[in-house]
């Protein structure tokens, strides 16, 4: 009897979805798949017609920053002509979540509300300017010693929460980004680690003090694309999923 109650049990209990699938709860929630786990459709670089295949490769079901090497670099240490990688569609109020994972003193992110023009036009090396989901490894990169810049932040303005658990060097880590109207929120591993409001005082005040300061409309609300960032080290993407809000 035991046995046949936990045999119903398994066939009747939801099983969870796979990497790179949706559940049909979240088909029916409106979820739609960014990466399908073997290949870049829906994809392309910054600034290109195609996907920049010297810096992003589909590795055993995830989307892989190749290592660009000794390049020359910007101050900030992107690459002098890099390859960000951005959906071709844009997205307006949405709800992003995907997994990541960094090797040993790795850096990335996600970046979202991207123009592609202003982008082009502002950094013609083909990286994106947006809001940023900051990806590292805190304890190895230099720019772990800065609040503002640590994973899970948003970069450059608003530091994650203390609270946030981020895992270890190769494992998976589970982020969800919330934009709608002037509200954005990050998440790490479910526990929210950062939360704003476009257009208050505090926000224009955090602006000012930042790197993109004297970029014209850098925060002004748009249909966007998402954007995987290029900063030339090794990192993994999987399970891209969005809805519109």
């Amino acid at each position: 009897m035991i046995a046949l109650l936990l045999l119903l049990t398994l066939q009747t209990t939801p099983s969870p979805a796979q990497p790179n699938q949706l559940t049909a709860a979240e088909l029916n929630a409106g979820w739609q798949l960014l990466f399908d786990g073997r290949s870049l459709v829906g994809w392309r670089g910054l600034g290109y017609d195609t996907v920049p295949t010297a810096h992003w490769v589909v590795e055993n079901g995830a989307i892989k920053k190749i290592a660009s090497g000794r390049v020359p670099r910007l101050p900030d240490g992107q690459p002098l002509n890099g390859g960000d990688l951005m959906t071709v569609d844009t997205y307006g109020d949405f709800e992003l979540t995907w997994e990541w994972k960094v090797t040993p003193g790795a850096n990335s992110g996600v970046k979202y509300n991207v123009s592609e023009e202003l982008s082009m036009a502002q950094a013609p090396n083909h990286a994106a300017l947006g809001f940023e989901y900051q990806m590292l490894d805190d304890d190895r990169h230099e720019d772990g010693k800065l609040p503002t810049h640590r994973a899970g932040g948003l970069y450059d303005l608003i530091a994650p929460s203390a609270a946030k658990h981020l895992r270890p060097v190769g494992e998976w880590n589970q982020s969800r980004v919330i934009f709608r109207g002037s509200h954005g929120e990050h998440w790490l591993n479910g526990r929210k680690i950062v939360e704003f409001e476009l257009g208050t005082a505090r926000m224009d005040s955090l602006l000012a003090l930042s790197k993109y300061r004297t970029i014209p409309g850098f925060a002004s609300r748009r249909r966007g694309h998402i954007v995987l960032q290029d900063h030339g080290d090794e990192v993994y993407f999987r399970n891209l999923k969005v809805r519109e809000l």
